[in-house]
């Protein structure tokens, strides 16, 4: 089943602090999107006017920044890409020019004041749906972000629960709540954290975001299409879906549309082949985009990280899909030595410095041409984070807690070669969650923490600076003027202290996902300056509330979508379980 593409090419932009460039839509909509947002303060002392900036900015650009017409800053705004407009009205409207020599740009358009956060309206597909995890592109090619968003019903299982549960619906809108499409993914595709792994991402670029998803028979597109048979129904007794056709959709994200229909891979084949008969680590499925050459996007879908593990990497270019490569476990000639690597999620990220994207899966490594990296002797684990958390040493750095009681609880590696740099003693327990991130300054580098290990660590040593860690292990966001990233959990966001956290953020009638994962519907960079915005739904699931920090910023840095490792981190969030993004970078 296949479609034509879309043409045109749009032109790239600089990605920041080295990193390969982005396509413009991949990067942060169109080339010149300012993000522009305004926001009551929430220190009651005016309006808090934030804005992007771009790597294809002069390094000596300036702002002005105009309420209602009327420039309102003396000099330009060059210290930073926000505004705090001391008294100003909650009723203003703002815009930006930036300014300096060598730059010629209009001003941005005006945008109006939000009194605390920014609701986009959604639609229940039914009573008993849930809003869960979203993703973000720019599906039409305005320039402007569109949500991506999956609906669970309330009977959605894990992979290891019998029962039939309800369909799982796509949804696409834009931030004013105007829906662009629905896909129903039908009664063979089971409901479930493990379940449905979608990509939104701009593949073939012609300056719109496409979606990449599992489908099977039934699976309904936004414009009416039906994949393969409308009335099968493979659902056995327990509600596991073991046989029938399994298939891998592209489809338009202005519409919902099939693009192309291939195969799946790889093919569930025997269920028993994978680690059990009941059907649990068969559909234990993992998806992501990369740049495998280091110019163009990639779709990676995954399936079994318990024993087998295979990952499949495609292309969609000119309207169809195809195969670029298989990484098999089960195929490698020291295959005991690649199995049970794989974790509940993947990251993406170039760790040879090649330009060119590898999957970091769990404990092992797939280099960007799908033979296997590296793998480094350790085992599963619930928890992954990827990025530059050492920063006196060159490259990038894994850390991953371990499930297994013989690992060791945790441990810090070199992203390029999986060598463990530093680990904690084995915890002869499933140490389920851990996080590395700079979150506190009386420490040099990022800091790491776990469920299951004592204290706030050194990235860097693995030797403890602080007795006391966070108070949760979930997901980290840049938040407040400094930087360090805050800690997000649940429907809050606090700053560390070694003597205790300190309340920033209280989510106001909203609530989080997956249980006791407790993860927003999305945490990214989607608008204003660096600093990242956090999406809960509301508490009715009527809406999606996105908030963002209004605290005064003395750093300015570009736009983290144009960081490639971040920008794809964003699009791999909903996988599993989720994890929060890295960049390629240190804390600014």
């Amino acid at each position: 089943m296949r479609r034509p593409a879309l043409s045109a090419l749009l032109a790239v932009v600089l990605a920041a602090a080295g990193a390969p460039a982005l396509s413009a839509e991949s990067a942060a909509g169109s080339a010149g999107d300012r993000g522009l947002v305004s926001i009551r303060s929430v220190h009651g002392t005016g309006n808090f006017v934030s804005w992007r900036l771009l790597g294809s900015d002069p390094a000596a650009v300036g702002f002005d920044v105009y309420r209602d017409g009327v420039k309102v800053n003396g000099v330009p705004v060059t210290t930073a890409t926000s505004y705090l407009d001391a008294g100003a009205p909650p009723t203003a409207s703002y815009s930006v020019r930036p300014v300096g020599a060598g730059v010629s740009a209009a001003a941005t358009p005006e945008v109006g004041t939000l009194e605390t956060s920014r609701d986009v309206p959604i639609q229940i597909p039914a009573s008993g749906y849930v809003a869960n995890d979203t993703s973000i592109g720019d599906l039409d090619g305005d320039g402007e972000q569109e949500i991506v968003l999956k609906w669970d019903p309330d009977n959605a299982k894990d992979n290891s629960q019998a029962g039939v549960t309800g369909n799982v619906y796509l949804d696409a809108y834009k931030l004013n709540g105007t829906r662009l499409w629905r896909i129903d993914l039908g009664r063979n595709i089971r409901a479930g954290a493990h379940y449905t792994q979608f990509q939104v991402f701009d593949y073939d670029g012609d300056g719109r975001a496409e979606v990449a998803v599992k489908t099977a028979d039934g699976t309904r597109s936004g414009t009416g299409q039906v994949i393969g048979n409308a009335n099968a129904d493979y659902r056995n007794s327990d509600g596991y879906v073991l046989s029938g056709p399994e298939f891998l959709t592209v489809f338009r994200g202005t519409d919902g549309a099939v693009l192309d229909t291939e195969n799946y891979l790889p093919p569930r084949g025997t269920v028993s082949s994978w680690g059990d008969s009941y059907g649990n680590r068969v559909d234990r499925f993992l998806a992501g985009t990369a740049y495998l050459d280091g110019s163009r996007p990639s779709i990676v879908m995954a399936r079994g990280y318990y024993t087998r593990s295979v990952v499949v990497a495609w292309d969609f270019r000119n309207g169809q899909l195809t195969q670029r490569w298989t990484f098999d476990s089960a195929a490698q000639s020291n295959r005991s030595q690649w199995e049970g690597k794989g974790n509940h999620q993947l990251s993406v990220a170039d760790v040879d410095a090649d330009g060119r994207d590898e999957i970091i899966y769990g404990s092992m490594a797939i280099d960007d041409n799908g033979r296997g990296l590296w793998q480094n002797g350790t085992r599963h684990g619930d928890a992954l984070h990827v990025g530059d958390f050492i920063p006196s040493r060159p490259g990038l750095e894994v850390f991953k807690p371990s499930e297994s009681g013989t690992d060791p609880a945790d441990w810090m590696g070199d992203a390029r070669t999986g060598q463990i740099i530093w680990s904690a003693p084995p915890c002869g327990c499933d140490n389920g969650r851990g996080v590395a991130a700079d979150v506190w300054a009386g420490n040099a580098g990022a800091e790491v923490w776990s469920s299951s290990v004592g204290g706030l660590r050194s990235a860097t040593t693995g030797a403890q600076v602080a007795a006391r860690k966070p108070g949760s292990a979930n997901f980290v966001i840049w938040w407040d003027g400094d930087a360090q990233r805050e800690l997000l959990n649940g429907t809050t966001i606090d700053k560390y202290g070694p003597n205790g956290d300190t309340r920033l953020l209280t989510g106001s009638g909203v609530a989080s996902n997956n249980g006791t994962k407790s993860t927003p519907a999305l945490s990214a960079d989607i608008f204003g300056d660096w600093r990242e915005e956090v999406v809960w739904r509301t508490s009715d699931n009527r809406a999606l509330r996105i908030y963002s920090t209004t605290e005064t910023t003395s750093i300015r840095r570009v736009s983290l979508l144009q960081d490639r490792q971040y920008r794809l981190a964003v699009a791999w969030q909903n996988t599993a379980y989720n994890q929060p993004p890295h960049a390629s970078f240190a804390s600014p």
